[in-house]
């Protein structure tokens, strides 16, 4: 057992969004919406569509594994994470306006025709036009924009409400008590995960791998589960650190740090199995219309930062994740996550660039402005919610369990 009080913490303690947090995150976001205007205004239309679409979906997605945290914790009954289960929470609470934007965005890409041009074209399903193609005719009764847009409001609307329902029912639990709302939110959780599981990779498919939409692969929806779940695994780890650091949540420790470790080095290799497992059956089978996708980016342009991929997002946190301590020690957890956030970034950029921009040279102010926008508005928002709360759920069953965690 370890060697906290009940009686020390403070269980009113609610965080303060104010000071360099709130204006660090808007001068991001201004340089977000300058970067953005800029792609606009250089008539680059295409990248700048592509690298909205990229954040957005980033942002969505570490949000949704926020609701996915939460969800997971309620069903396995885990005791450990009950002190820091208001990080993810506010993740959880900005879900739905990060459903919007990205939604947004994707309605836009289609009707200007900078997204989704794969499919999306003028005369690609008549066979009497000159742009017909008979594999697009084939999947066009799913790939159409009706359909496309009514699966993402759909989705993203359930994921939504399942998300702001678990935040309510903590809510209620504080003010109640008692276990009315722990037994809503666990027989919630366990809906939410059976619909989770089975529709974020079609929502993968759909947003992401549509973009090429030729080609196809089974395991492209739990590539990308992988790369949310480190992702926002990611997240709430450096933002317990800087909470932490700032003189809140005192009641983590390096148990609660650990347990967070093991978890992004656990699925950092999750990810790295599914990623080789596609590259690896696709580069064996040899068939052209499934290696036509990794040939794009092992062109010129795109195969450094291919391999350099897997090397952040695989070799790193191995090499350095490695040992019980490095996992107890935040400096070097709080390296390791940000690297691994900038690796996913990479991630996406590889799964969207080959097939909207095609030929693009190196990173610039589109890419890295369009990366700090979202990163501060993800901040803004997720802070400001977090900041209306106390940061522990205080009537929460495992909570005493929480507070004296110890492995």
């Amino acid at each position: 057992m370890g060697t906290h009080n009940h009686h020390t913490h403070n269980f009113t303690q609610q965080y303060e969004f104010s000071g360099k947090a709130k204006t660090w995150s808007l001068i991001a976001i201004v340089i977000g919406v300058a970067s953005v205007g800029f792609g606009f205004l250089t008539h680059d239309s295409v990248r700048t569509f592509a690298n909205l679409l990229l954040m957005a979906y980033y942002f969505t997605s570490v949000c949704a594994a926020g609701a996915f945290f939460l969800a997971l914790q309620y069903v396995a009954q885990a005791g450990w994470s009950a002190g820091l289960l208001r990080i993810p929470q506010a993740f959880a609470r900005v879900l739905p306006i990060a459903s919007v934007i990205l939604i947004l965005v994707c309605v836009a890409g289609l009707f200007s025709h900078n997204l989704y041009h794969h499919w999306n074209h003028e005369g690609i399903t008549d066979p009497s036009s000159p742009e017909y193609d008979p594999i697009i005719a084939g999947k066009a009764a799913y790939l159409n924009v009706p359909f496309f847009v009514i699966r993402q409001v759909v989705f993203l609307g359930i994921y939504s409400i399942f998300a702001l329902t678990l935040a309510k029912y903590s809510n209620n639990e504080d003010l109640e008590g008692g276990l009315s709302n722990y037994k809503k939110s666990f027989k919630i959780s366990a809906i939410f995960l059976v619909i989770f599981g089975f529709t974020t990779p079609i929502w993968s498919f759909d947003t992401i791998m549509s973009l090429e939409a030729h080609w196809f692969s089974t395991m492209f929806g739990w590539y990308n589960f992988a790369a949310m779940w480190v992702s926002g695994l990611c997240v709430i780890t450096i933002t317990a650190i800087l909470l932490k650091r700032a003189g809140y949540m005192n009641w983590l420790n390096d148990s609660h740090f650990h347990d967070l470790g093991k978890l992004v080095f656990a699925f950092s290799i999750f990810w790295t199995y599914v990623w080789f497992a596609q590259f690896l059956l696709t580069w064996y089978a040899n068939i052209p219309e499934e290696t036509v996708y990794f040939y794009k980016r092992w062109e010129d342009n795109y195969k450094p930062w291919f391999w350099l991929n897997i090397v952040i997002n695989f070799v790193a946190p191995v090499l350095i994740l490695m040992t019980r301590d490095a996992k107890r020690r935040t400096n070097t957890l709080l390296f390791v996550c940000i690297l691994l956030l900038l690796g996913h970034w990479l991630d996406y950029y590889i799964m969207v660039m080959p097939g909207t921009v095609e030929e693009h040279p190196a990173f610039g102010i589109v890419e890295i402005g369009t990366a700090i926008g979202f990163a501060g508005l993800f901040s803004f928002l997720m802070l400001s919610k977090l900041s209306t709360k106390p940061l522990v759920p205080k009537n929460h069953p495992f909570l005493e369990e929480s507070l004296h965690h110890s492995i």
